[in-house]
């Protein structure tokens, strides 16, 4: 007789294709608070990065690595959006004063109530604070990428531009796809029987 590994709940969502929720969210960008819903992160590619806390450690170079790469995530028309627990005057005040996030010019969003690491999957309860997580929206704000890493394993903004780069194509071209290490200009793949055991 089989045996019930997981108890009921313990399935976790698969984010792909998933939507935004309705939110609305305070956000601090080029010295100013504004706010936004999910109708501002529709119409462009959206790279929504969760971090753990601001004034923090691995958080700063990783903000910092987004920023120097932030030409070229726009080029290929995605904003970048950081996301913590923190309030928006907390991420003003690191912006001031850290010399890694003083280069951040998109949106740092303030998700104190947790609501957007909540729907994501991301927050850890008891330390208030979200895990590494980034998921890749598409101009529709639907999910066609996602990776959530422990607190204290950091990310390659250099990575992400190429996932979302090969996400794009793969939305363009349905037809084709992406085989490992891919970056633009390079072969991709048409799946069908011309294939099979052939790679």
């Amino acid at each position: 007789m089989s045996q019930r590994l997981l108890n009921e709940g313990d399935f976790k969502m698969n984010y792909i294709g998933s939507t935004l929720p309705d939110f609305k969210v305070k956000a601090f960008q080029h010295g100013e608070v504004q706010s936004l819903t999910a109708t501002d992160l529709k119409g462009h590619w959206s790279v929504l990065f969760f971090y753990p806390a601001d004034f923090s450690f691995v958080c700063p170079t990783e903000l910092g690595d987004l920023a120097e790469h932030y030409a070229a995530f726009k080029d290929q028309d995605a904003e970048i959006y950081s996301v913590s627990e923190d309030t928006e005057f907390v991420h003003q005040a690191w912006h001031e004063q850290s010399p890694e996030v003083g280069q951040v010019e998109y949106p740092m969003i303030a998700d104190p109530a947790g609501d957007l690491a909540r729907h994501y999957g991301v927050l850890d309860e008891d330390a208030g604070q979200a895990y590494r997580g980034v998921f890749i929206l598409d101009p529709a704000g639907a999910v066609r990428s996602y990776t959530i890493n422990d607190m204290g394993i950091g990310r390659n903004a250099t990575e992400i531009l190429r996932t979302l780069t090969a996400a794009q194509f793969v939305a363009e071209h349905g037809d084709r796809v992406c085989p490992a290490n891919w970056h633009p200009g390079e072969a991709t793949l048409q799946p069908g029987t011309k294939l099979v055991g052939k790679i």
